[in-house]
């Protein structure tokens, strides 16, 4: 028995037909929304906005693309810096609680107060960056002393760059800030060098740059603490 083909009321077709102009119209404004954020002129770039529509789909899947690349670039950076190994200061801040950051500037250079300054945070953001990956607990150490930072000067770069080969013989980390000459002094100076690490074995480090008088000056100091130690010794016994 065949049965009789269904019949569709007005009310159904107008109903159906409006259905369908509802979500033909939000397919067209979504696709005109993106289209607008995708291919709409940026920064009054000229020849952008003279770009056929293809060249502009072209434009931007290449700009997706270096984007992309970019951003694997950046990761891949991260995690080489991850993987590095930790440094061996790390293993001091395990049992040695005093630490320091010394900054030596260059007085040669003749910087301004302000340029000094900010080439010390330069120094400064430098090497904790250096050490956030490979010596956190140093960092930690350094933290809980107060962030101790004390700064030194010297005369000439190579005074500089014995310090730095001086502070690597004894495993200590420096940062040193090489300039781009846009103010004051020459490009590619290198204006201050950071060092962190056990306040005794920094001092050892910059103990090279001391004048006689001021070595003479420690050694008496350290002299009397030596005695009054002593002292305070044989008075407990």
């Amino acid at each position: 028995m065949v049965s009789p083909p269904l019949q569709v009321g007005p009310a159904m077709s107008a109903t159906a037909i409006s259905a369908s102009l509802l979500i033909g119209a939000g397919f067209f404004a979504l696709g005109y929304l993106l289209a607008r954020h995708m291919f709409s002129p940026r920064d009054n770039d000229e020849k952008f906005k003279t770009r056929s529509f293809w060249s502009r789909l072209l434009f931007w899947s290449h700009k997706s693309a270096t984007e992309k690349k970019v951003d694997g670039e950046r990761d891949s950076i991260k995690n080489k810096e991850k993987k590095k190994p930790l440094l061996e200061i790390e293993n001091l801040a395990e049992i040695i609680e005093d630490f320091k950051m010394v900054l030596v500037v260059r007085n040669d250079l003749k910087m301004g107060k302000g340029k000094i300054a900010a080439q010390c945070s330069h120094a400064t953001l430098g090497l904790y960056k250096k050490l956030l990956n490979r010596a956190p607990k140093s960092l930690n150490r350094w933290e809980m002393c107060g962030q101790v930072k004390v700064v030194v000067k010297i005369e000439t770069e190579e005074e500089m760059l014995v310090l730095q080969e001086r502070a690597k013989s004894l495993s200590i980390p420096t940062h040193i800030v090489i300039d781009a000459g846009r103010t004051q002094i020459a490009p590619n100076s290198r204006t201050v060098m950071s060092i962190l690490g056990p306040a005794d074995m920094v001092d050892d480090v910059t103990d090279l740059i001391c004048t006689p008088s001021e070595k003479r000056r420690k050694l008496d100091l350290h002299c009397l603490l030596e005695r009054h130690r002593r002292f305070c010794v044989t008075m407990l016994e």
